[in-house]
C-alpha cells in the first residue's frame, strides 16, 4: 500500500509557470482524481511525481518519505501518450515491457495470459501491435501497466478512446484494483468516472489547486437548497403556494403527465416548509434534492478561478 503526497510544487517552463504551490494528498488504498482543464498543470505534476522531471520547488513522499529512483519498481504508469512498438508481436510486446519491470519471462507470461483472457484479446497474443484497433492497443497497454501489481497506479486518461462497454471494464478493474491494497491516482476529463469510482479529487487550474477534497463532501460543498419536485395538480395553485419563500426556476409536464417543478429554498426555508405550503394545492408523488454533478462543480469552479485571475 502506498500513501502520497506532494508538498509545495513549483515547476517554471520557460516563461510559463506550470505548477505553482501544488499540495495534494493521495490516501492508501483510494482513487484520487487529478482533475482540471488542459494545460492546467496535472501532466506536469505526473511527470514529477514519476521523476520524469524534477520540481524546481517542493518535495514529493511516498509512505512519508521523500521518494527515489528506487520507487519507480512499485509504480505503475500510464501516460496519456500511447507507444507500442507496432512491429512487434503483442506477447513478445507485453512481455519485454513485464521485463523492464522487473517480472521473469515465465511469471510475465502466465500473469499476461490471465489478463488477456480477462480482457477477451488471448486471441491476439501473436499478431502484430499495428494490427489492433486503439481500443485494443491501450487494453494491452492497461495490462501491462498494472501486471507487475504496483503499489501505486498512476493513470493518465485511461478511459480514453474506449467505447462504453470497454471503459466499464477498465473501470471495474480500476476498483477491484483498489479493493486489492492499490492506490490509485487518475487524471481524466471524464466527469461521470470520477463520480463514479473517485473516493478524493483534486482541482488544478493555471498551475493552482482550487478544490480539493473527498467527492461526496465536495459535492455536498456545492448544494444550493434546490428540490425538484413532482405533483399533479393545477400548476397555477402550485406557483402561487411558493409566495416569496421559494422560487421557481423551472417546470416541465413529465411523460406520465406529471409535472416537474425545479425550486430554490429561499429565506432559510426547508423542504418542510415547502411541502406545508404546496400540499393544499397539489398532490406530491416526489421530492428530490438537486445535488450538483462534479461536471456542473468543474465548470463553475474552473469558470470562477479563470474570471478572478483575470
Amino acid at each position: 500500500m502506498a500513501h502520497l503526497r506532494a508538498e509545495h510544487i513549483h515547476k517554471r517552463y520557460r516563461d510559463h509557470r506550470a505548477l505553482d504551490d501544488v499540495s495534494i494528498q493521495v490516501p492508501e488504498r483510494s482513487i484520487f482524481g487529478l482533475l482540471g482543464p488542459n494545460g492546467a498543470g496535472k501532466t506536469s505534476l505526473i511527470r514529477i511525481i514519476n521523476q520524469i522531471t524534477g520540481p524546481d520547488e517542493g518535495r514529493v513522499l511516498i509512505n512519508g518519505r521523500p521518494i527515489t529512483r528506487e520507487d519507480i519498481a512499485i509504480i505503475g504508469y500510464l501516460p496519456e501518450e500511447r507507444g507500442l512498438y507496432k512491429k512487434m508481436k503483442v506477447g513478445e510486446q507485453a512481455i519485454y515491457l513485464a521485463r523492464l519491470k522487473g517480472m521473469s519471462k515465465s511469471e510475465a507470461r502466465k500473469k499476461l495470459r490471465i489478463w488477456f483472457d480477462r480482457f477477451g484479446i488471448l486471441e491476439w497474443w501473436s499478431k502484430p501491435i499495428e494490427d489492433l484497433s486503439k481500443g485494443m492497443a491501450q487494453k494491452v497497454q492497461f495490462i501491462t501497466t498494472v501486471l507487475h501489481e504496483p503499489e501505486l497506479l498512476i493513470l493518465d486518461e485511461p478511459f480514453s478512446g474506449f467505447d462504453p462497454i470497454n471503459a466499464e471494464l477498465i473501470k471495474s478493474e480500476i476498483l477491484r484494483l483498489r479493493d486489492e491494497g492499490a492506490t490509485v491516482m487518475l487524471s481524466t476529463h471524464n466527469m461521470g468516472s470520477v463520480e463514479e469510482i473517485c473516493d478524493d479529487m483534486a482541482l488544478i487550474n493555471k498551475g493552482k489547486v482550487i478544490l480539493e477534497g473527498k467527492v461526496k463532501e465536495v459535492k455536498d460543498r456545492f448544494k444550493e437548497e434546490v428540490y425538484d419536485v413532482f405533483f399533479t395538480g393545477e400548476v397555477l395553485g402550485f406557483t402561487n403556494a411558493l409566495w416569496t419563500g421559494f422560487e421557481l426556476l423551472t417546470k416541465e409536464t413529465t411523460s406520465d403527465k406529471m409535472t416537474k417543478a425545479r425550486v430554490r429554498m429561499l429565506d432559510g426555508n426547508h423542504v418542510n416548509e415547502l411541502m406545508e405550503a404546496i400540499m393544499p394545492h397539489v398532490k406530491v408523488n416526489e421530492v428530490k434534492e438537486v445535488i450538483p454533478s462534479m461536471n456542473d462543480i468543474f465548470i463553475k469552479v474552473v469558470t470562477n478561478s479563470t474570471q478572478d485571475n483575470g
